[in-house]
């Protein structure tokens, strides 16, 4: 590998850095959920449902939208020393992050054609089976290409790279009273 070229993450830190960053949206969405609730004085989870729903994707689109456009990391991206750049390496903009945002949604589709074969129409072994079936062919499509890139990766012309953590300086603080 040339000293230009980025270091690709292995796969195995791109899938713990997703849950990591599942139990922090957590937080995110419950809070969110929250307020929405609070908003409009939704009392029973069955009414309005569609419009949580919504307000809590547009939520996530923001969320990540946000950080990959300013600095490329996410919370759990800083933690795993990842980084979501262009194919140039330059810092992506608000839309060409809305974007891949949008084209990472594409997982789904695998997973649901999946649920639709196999006749789950439960919605937890729907849900569970999306996931594991999703997850699965999705990292397998990111196995077969030459720099391990996801799908939403490729069609976006962005890129997932490593990228360590800056040396700190080791010199102590200097003041006044220190000599």
């Amino acid at each position: 590998m040339s000293d230009t070229t980025p270091a690709v993450p292995g796969l195995m830190r791109r899938l713990a850095c997703m849950v990591y960053e599942g139990l922090l949206l957590f937080g995110v969405l419950f809070t969110a959920a929250y307020l929405y609730a609070g908003v409009t004085q939704q009392r029973d989870a069955r009414v309005g449902q569609l419009g949580l729903q919504l307000f809590l994707l547009a939520v996530l689109a923001l969320y990540f939208s946000w950080f990959w456009s300013r600095g490329g990391q996410t919370v759990a991206m800083k933690a795993w020393h990842l980084r979501v750049v262009d194919r140039q390496g330059a810092q992506l903009r608000f839309g060409h992050a809305l974007l891949r945002f949008v084209a990472a949604w594409l997982w789904w589709a695998p997973a649901l054609f999946s649920c639709y074969l196999s006749g789950v129409h439960h919605k937890p072994s729907a849900v569970g089976l999306s996931l594991a079936v999703g997850a699965l062919a999705y990292s397998l499509l990111a196995r077969i290409h030459p720099r391990r890139q996801y799908l939403h990766d490729v069609l976006c012309r962005t890129q997932v790279i490593h990228q360590p953590p800056q040396p700190r300086n080791e010199q102590p603080p200097q003041g006044p009273d220190r000599p």
